[in-house]
């Protein structure tokens, strides 16, 4: 018999685990509907063309990171290593890239070959935001907004703000010589990755994690030092906006992110929380994507939040599941026929109804009932389904039995009067 294990890189998620997951991605749901932000779903799969062109190939995740292969018809494949090149893809094949004003988001999960490490997986799950058609400075000081406030409504402590601005492309070209001057007199001082970084993606230089080089840039050029009046006025309003909002922020001029297609704002949320592997958040503007995928001028802003460093930051709390509302304990062949009826009708209550249908006696179901700390029990055997009626107990938090009622199988009114005194869950009742 073979003992077939998950890959490396990926894991399985099970019920006690998907209680916190679900009430995470409910919170984040109800943030994103309280600002109009609406959803979109696109394939986990794409042409590899895709992120090549719109990620870039001097990027790691492109170079590095995807899980690309031929299909049967000898197409080039890849699993999508982020959201944002679909979103876009997805915006200019079905004719809506240039309708303005567009705020969308979309949950799960994404594939990118690496070393797996607390709170990043070879198949992780990304939430990811895209405000398409906005152009104002308020945009990104929103969407940075928008991602602060996610992140505090989980309950995630020791949030930082990292910011930095890209400037237009002429501002990054004017840099990037000044850059490449700098990178040939001080390549030998810079570690071997970096080294190769000076002809594939030299940009990439600054946001190395090498101690040394990150020491040695100390002295490089700094784009802010390149950006145009238009561009710097820009960087201003935003900074003086998140002051105004009491967002705390550090400039970092070493942000540059990891993807090609940042333009103007790159930010990262990072929380003290989490060590080494700290940012939790990171997104910018990408002005020239949609453009460069062969839709018109557009302008964007987005983020992404993994969310396996969500679950892994935000409290016990959200971990906690909903109790059980009412336990069905049933035996005898009538019995169990009303018990199954009887289920469907609490439960269009909203109610969290367990129906026994394990056939063993009383005793037993009693004690799973009891494991389960339902909040009340309803009994059907043969005595009860002879009279068409049941017994519903309600208990105190000690499970101490504290009320009972019966009540016949065909008297709603009286079952929803009961339920509205006692369980008290569904305001619409």
């Amino acid at each position: 018999m073979n003992n077939f294990k998950n890959l490396r890189g990926t894991v399985d998620l099970l019920p006690d685990q998907l209680i916190k997951w679900q009430n995470v991605e409910k919170i984040i749901v109800e943030q994103l509907l309280r600002s109009s932000v609406k959803e979109i779903r696109t394939p986990i799969l794409e042409m590899t063309e895709l992120f090549l062109r719109g990620i870039g190939e001097g990027t790691d995740v492109v170079s590095k990171e995807m899980y690309t292969f031929l299909d049967r018809g000898d197409r080039s494949c890849s699993l999508r290593p982020e959201g944002t090149a679909s979103v876009a893809r997805a915006l200019i094949q079905n004719g809506i890239s240039t309708k303005p004003f567009q705020k969308l988001w979309y949950m799960g999960p994404m594939f990118r070959y690496e070393r797996p490490q607390a709170g990043r997986q070879r198949q992780f799950h990304q939430l990811g935001v895209e405000f398409v058609g906005y152009e104002s400075f308020r945009s990104d000081v929103e969407i940075i907004t928008l991602a602060w406030d996610i992140l505090e409504k989980l309950g995630i402590k020791e949030l930082n703000l990292e910011i930095n601005t890209l400037g237009d492309n002429t501002d990054r070209s004017n840099f990037q010589k000044a850059f490449l001057k700098w990178l040939e007199v001080n390549k030998n001082s810079l570690d071997l990755d970096s080294q190769k970084r000076i002809e594939k993606n030299p940009l990439r230089i600054l946001d190395t994690k090498n101690v040394q080089t990150k020491k040695i840039l100390e002295d490089a050029p700094r784009l802010v030092d390149f950006l145009s009046d238009k561009s710097l006025k820009r960087y201003l309003n935003i900074k003086e906006q998140l002051k105004l909002l009491k967002i705390p922020y550090v400039e970092n001029f070493h942000l540059v992110r990891g993807l090609d297609y940042y333009t103007h704002t790159a930010f990262e949320i990072t929380s003290g929380s989490l060590g080494s592997q700290a940012t939790v958040c990171g997104g910018g503007r990408y002005d020239n994507l949609i453009s460069l995928m062969g839709g018109t001028e557009t302008p964007a802003i987005g983020f992404a939040i993994g969310l396996e460093r969500l679950i892994i930051l935000s409290g016990n709390k959200l971990g906690e599941s909903r109790e059980t509302d009412i336990y069905i304990v049933n035996k005898g062949i009538h019995a169990e026929k009303l018990a199954m009826d009887l289920s469907r009708k609490l439960r269009n209550y909203d109610l969290i109804a367990e129906l026994d249908l394990s056939g063993a006696s009383f005793s037993k179901q009693f004690k799973k009932a009891n494991k389960l700390k339902s909040k009340s029990i309803i009994v059907i055997g043969d005595d009860e389904a002879f009279k068409n009626q049941f017994i519903i107990r309600l208990f105190n938090n000690d499970n101490s039995e504290n009320k009972e009622e019966t009540i016949s199988i065909e008297d709603n009114i009286k079952l929803e009067k009961w339920v509205k005194s006692n369980l008290l869950l569904h305001k619409n009742l």
